[in-house]
């Protein structure tokens, strides 16, 4: 594909790819600014496409790669150290209560409690409690995304039942 085809092309899917960016971003401003930068991005990298590969897809992949890119920049811009606090001394341990025989006792039960639940319900349960996020989830265990919040949902629900006797009245 020619220089004038791919751009052209590209003009073509401005709409969709504006569709798109309103669904990843919920915000009118937001998804004009991610628009842009794909477009610049896109015919950027005008060389990296191959001729036989989807190009409405790599498009959309290379947005949302963008906007995934960008999210990630600004959760490590907002993040904020405390410098007047000594992190090294900090007293976490001794507030929480699990260095006691009772603490260690309930964290061997709810780990228990985790490890009986089936394979379907575990892995996808195991993983959120990991930081990942739902599509994290879908993307690795290559189910759908509405599949891996209901596996989450039930396993809380199965833990619920399990360790009823840790809830305080």
């Amino acid at each position: 594909m020619n220089t004038l085809q791919f751009q052209k092309k590209l003009l073509g899917m401005q709409e969709n790819m504006m569709n798109f960016a309103l669904m990843l971003t919920a915000n009118k401003d937001d998804a004009k600014d991610l628009l842009q930068d794909t477009t610049l991005k896109v015919l950027d990298n005008q060389e990296k496409f191959v001729d036989n590969v989807n190009f409405k897809g790599w498009v959309l992949t290379v947005m949302r790669n963008i906007f995934i890119n960008n999210y990630h920049k600004l959760v490590r811009t907002q993040t904020i150290v405390d410098q007047s606090v000594d992190l090294y001394n900090l007293d976490v341990i001794n507030d929480s209560g699990f260095n006691s025989p009772d603490g260690s006792y309930q964290i061997q039960e709810i780990t228990k409690s985790i490890n009986d639940l089936n394979d379907d319900l575990r892995i996808p349960f195991s993983m959120f409690l990991s930081g990942y996020k739902y599509n994290e989830i879908a993307e690795k265990l290559n189910v759908p995304l509405g599949t891996v919040k209901s596996r989450i949902f039930f396993a809380r629900q199965e833990l619920q039942k399990s360790l009823k006797s840790f809830r305080s009245e």
